[in-house]
């Protein structure tokens, strides 16, 4: 783009977050994807107000014995066999507005909002925790070398030699048994805790490994050199030069892992070794609900298309998130790839937003 054009866009001397973030609004599927996450987060949010003012019920209450009103006519919420109430959508005035979960009789709408909340929950603070301790990590590791790489890498190594789902199921068998104590701090095996932390520790090679990588690149950078000759000590630099530049990459990875620590959640609880009853969560509801998919598929085919829906929504963001703040990976692939941009298509430093 000519520098006249780069002046009449406004964008003359704008920095890299106002070009990412102009590059993902021009980037719609993205916008599209982050909407409906929140749509999401909404729903689950507005749990309590669903339990207590339509529905009247609360995510564990049980209903065996009841019988509600439906459009006028008294129905069980479980028949003498067993089998629950289906969807009765407004008939019932909001109550068991998509039937009931199981022989307890207990709203499915209901444990849907809050097993949301559950789940999100469980993804977002072991993402947090997943992030924290490989961004610490990689730090570590590619700013030092040497035998403090060694002893990270090796270590990461024998976490990554597991395949990550049997690894996280031996450590929840280990941890729903006995629990976890660490000093004055007991987890109980029931605890949402426990799910938390195996997620977040196993995920961690996942992350630290790229993250490393961009470490001993920018460890010989001369902005690191000029740091080193004014005397600045390690910890400066890690954390006020180096660390700044991997802002973008740990938000990308950040997003990301979200999605699949809610996967690997969903995967623990249905084989019952994440959360743990009474408490829900979209994992254990389609558990519950298998037990019954012949006769009421619903109770799994609507909480698994919640996850597929979550987990979609923050892939596709996550994408786009990343195309927007480092464009030169899509550079780098056209490169490659032989493949060059749109013809009128407009670019900005050379690079097509």
């Amino acid at each position: 783009m000519a520098p006249e054009s780069i002046a009449a866009t406004g964008l003359a001397g704008a920095g890299p977050w106002r070009l990412g973030l102009r590059r993902l609004r021009s980037n719609r599927v993205a916008l599209a994807s982050l909407g409906l996450f929140a749509l999401i987060v909404v729903f689950v949010l507005a749990a309590p107000l669903w339990a207590d003012h339509v529905a009247e019920t609360g995510p564990n209450k049980t209903h065996t014995l009841q019988k509600i009103e439906v459009d006028g006519e008294k129905r069980d919420v479980v028949n003498p066999e067993g089998k629950p109430i289906g969807p009765v959508w407004l008939g019932a005035g909001g109550k068991f507005f998509l039937g009931a979960d199981s022989r307890l009789g207990r709203d499915e709408m209901v444990r849907l909002m809050y097993g949301g909340r559950t789940s999100l929950f469980i993804g977002i603070v072991s993402g947090l925790l997943t992030t924290a301790l490989a961004t610490l990590l990689a730090l570590l590791s590619g700013y030092f070398r040497g035998w403090t790489d060694t002893v990270i890498s090796r270590a990461m190594d024998v976490i990554w030699a597991f395949p990550v789902l049997l690894f996280a199921i031996a450590l929840g068998l280990v941890l729903a048994v006995g629990g976890l104590q660490i000093g004055p701090l007991h987890l109980s095996g029931g605890s949402i805790w426990i799910p938390i932390l195996i997620i977040g520790v196993v995920m961690v090679p996942y992350m630290a490994r790229p993250i490393r990588g961009e470490v001993l690149s920018l460890r010989e950078k001369e902005f690191v050199e000029s740091a080193i000759a004014q005397g600045a000590g390690t910890v400066r630099i890690m954390f006020s030069e180096i660390l700044p530049n991997l802002i973008s990459t740990i938000i990308v990875f950040f997003t990301l892992n979200i999605a699949a620590n809610m996967l690997l959640e969903s995967a623990l609880s249905f084989l019952g070794v994440g959360v743990q009853a009474p408490n829900a969560s979209w994992g254990t509801m389609i558990a519950t609900g298998n037990n019954l998919i012949s006769s009421a598929p619903l109770l799994t085919i609507i909480p698994g298309t919640m996850i597929l829906l979550t987990v979609l929504s923050l892939n596709v963001f996550g994408d786009g998130l990343r195309d927007a703040l480092d464009p030169k990976s899509k550079v780098r692939f056209e490169a490659h790839s032989g493949l060059s941009a749109p013809e009128g298509s407009e670019t900005i430093g050379g690079l097509t937003p």
